[in-house]
């Protein structure tokens, strides 16, 4: 004897099914797009499927633009944000999560604040003190820039998620002899580790896709970013679109491959970090 499911399991089903493909449907887009020849492109109406697969695009993106060396720099500029962040956020949060002060309300507060400011009203001032410093179109300047960018919300994030570990566990090993720094190292860390992956995500993914900071204070090609290599696509009168969606399938590849291979962690990480506090 089969059982009905109930119409509201079926109506979520489809729901879900419908998002799937709106989320979906322009990365099918771009990356079909990325191997059809040029006359398909701008084919009226438009061709789904390429009649003649070609990878000119790629060869192009490849060998006969700057789009390596954006990836380079995107690289290094992330992953060393990333575990800047990452560290500076780890002690922070441990700190407000685990200490009493004065004033500790009001400063976590002013880190939400902080992250809530419009991009626009730091760009000046930033400019200001990098040029003063020399740090215009340097790793360690656009690094220093990121930082501002993802660091409120990595503390925000961490300070929920120590908060959710049982302090029995800690004043156990407080009793032994164990410092705070052996504490936060052999056994706040390791209990952590949902939430430090959704931290290291959030950061990462944010620096690698950022846009206005990289196209203000990286204006060598040296030093440019990803983002702003897509950009050099589109001219006044012409856009080379087959280059652009292949550079977009080259950009999109590493968050693919990274959020894939920690998925689970990630949506754990973020679950805690948003409800227990």
């Amino acid at each position: 004897m089969s059982i009905a499911k109930p119409r509201g399991s079926i109506f979520s089903y489809v729901l879900a099914a419908i998002f799937s493909v709106v989320a979906i449907f322009p990365f099918l887009w771009m990356a079909l797009s990325s191997v059809k020849p040029l006359q398909e492109l701008y084919s009226v109406p438009p061709t789904w499927i390429p009649s003649h697969f070609s990878l000119e695009n790629y060869v192009n993106v490849l060998y006969h633009s700057n789009i390596p060396r954006y990836f380079l720099n995107s690289v290094v500029i992330s992953v060393g944000s990333t575990s800047i962040a990452l560290i500076l956020a780890i002690l922070a949060a441990y700190g407000f999560a685990r200490f009493r002060f004065r004033g500790r309300n009001a400063l976590q507060a002013s880190i939400l604040i902080s992250q809530l400011l419009p991009t626009a009203t730091i760009i000046v001032p930033l400019y200001v003190i990098l040029s003063n410093l020399g740090l215009i179109n340097t790793y360690i300047g656009l690094i220093m820039t990121y930082l501002i960018h993802t660091l409120p919300l990595c503390v925000w994030l961490l300070i929920s998620y120590f908060r959710s570990i049982p302090y029995e566990i800690e004043e156990a090993a407080l009793i032994d002899g164990a410092s705070r720094l052996t504490i936060l190292w052999k056994i706040v860390l390791p209990l952590s580790v949902p939430g430090i992956i959704s931290t290291v995500v959030y950061c990462f993914v944010s620096t690698w896709n950022e846009f206005i900071f990289a196209l203000v204070f990286a204006t060598d090609s040296s030093v440019k970013t990803l983002p702003v290599g897509l950009a050099e696509f589109s001219a006044e009168f012409k856009t080379d679109w087959g280059a652009v969606m292949a550079a977009s399938i080259i950009m999109t590849l590493p968050i693919i491959i990274l959020f894939f291979a920690i998925q689970r962690m990630f949506v754990s990480g973020i679950t805690a970090g948003a409800t227990k506090g």
